[in-house]
């Protein structure tokens, strides 16, 4: 494949902190990579030094063959970078956000308005370009900061969770449209802690944890790493603890985690080793209020791997 990114072996500490712990990564045009981890993981510093903005203690960036430093300002034309802060002028409207960001890109004449019109129509808010941006909604804020990051065709796209704070129909607006630019061959790197946008946008999906790339692969790919099983969630009155410890060894269970009054079970043919599990509860002492079998999912997959939930 055509790897627009190529990273390897990127390491930042911040003093005792290592934020980035051997990272490595790569993009194809076209393709959508999703960084998936709570706050915290390392998704932002990751992203800081594949554009640029800081530089590794170890490791190399490539983009599109081109080595990323700080200082590289030839390579960082070829990435569109939109950050979680909010990146506009607010007394400007959209259309003179997009003009004044084209100049600074080198953007100049018909290039530059003719780019500010199709960055308008990618974004929806052609019909409100010349309305300024602090009587725009939070949603519409944050689509007009992904438009300045496109405004000068950038080889790589990368988007630091870019739905944050927004309301549903803004939410739906900002996926359509990262759709239809992978579709178009942009390669994006896309961050969040949403399990159903990485499942939604992302071709592969790299699960973050404590600054390391833990598994990655397709949504198939990763969940096919709890093998064929169904997941199990009881909620326990009693103590949860025994109760999961009285499960653990049952056959055809493969792990139990207990958090506050539920148990989460991974557990091949649920359906016919479920009055086992209720049985072995019930001989903890503890009484199951609640049951729930389904297939597991990517934040199923990140409690698997990490021993923690998604939203932690």
């Amino acid at each position: 494949m055509d790897d627009v990114l190529r990273a390897s072996g990127l390491r930042k500490s911040f003093g005792s902190l290592v934020a980035v712990d051997d990272v490595g990564l790569a993009i194809a045009r076209g393709e959508t990579y999703g960084l998936l981890g709570p706050n915290g993981a390392g998704k932002t510093t990751s992203i800081s030094i594949v554009a640029g903005l800081l530089r590794p203690d170890a490791g190399e960036v490539l983009i599109g063959g081109r080595p990323m430093t700080p200082t590289a300002t030839d390579t960082k034309a070829m990435v569109g970078l939109v950050p979680q802060e909010l990146s506009i002028y607010p007394d400007l409207t959209a259309r003179e956000n997009l003009r004044f960001f084209g100049r600074l890109y080198g953007l100049t004449g018909a290039d530059l308005t003719s780019g500010a019109d199709r960055v308008l129509e990618v974004i929806g808010l052609t019909d409100r370009a010349d309305e300024r941006a602090d009587r725009y909604s939070g949603g519409m804020k944050r689509r007009l900061n992904i438009g300045i990051g496109l405004l000068h065709e950038p080889d790589l796209l990368i988007l630091d969770e870019p739905t944050v704070g927004v309301d549903p129909q803004s939410r739906n607006a900002i996926l359509d449209a990262v759709e239809a630019l992978a579709t178009d061959g942009l390669a994006v790197l896309y961050t969040t802690h949403y399990m159903e946008e990485a499942e939604r946008l992302c071709d592969r999906i790299g699960i973050v944890d404590k600054g390391r790339i833990v598994a990655e692969g397709t949504r198939r790919e990763l969940v096919a790493t709890i093998g064929e099983q169904d997941l199990v969630r009881l909620e326990v009155a009693g103590d949860v603890v025994a109760a999961a410890t009285a499960c653990e060894h049952l056959e055809g269970v493969g792990s139990v985690d207990a958090e506050d009054r539920t148990m989460v079970c991974l557990v091949t043919g649920a359906a016919g080793r479920l009055p086992a599990l209720l049985a072995a509860v019930a001989g903890s002492g503890a009484t199951v209020t609640g049951v729930e079998v389904r297939e597991p999912d990517l934040e199923d997959v990140f409690l698997h791997l990490t021993g923690a939930a998604l939203r932690d």
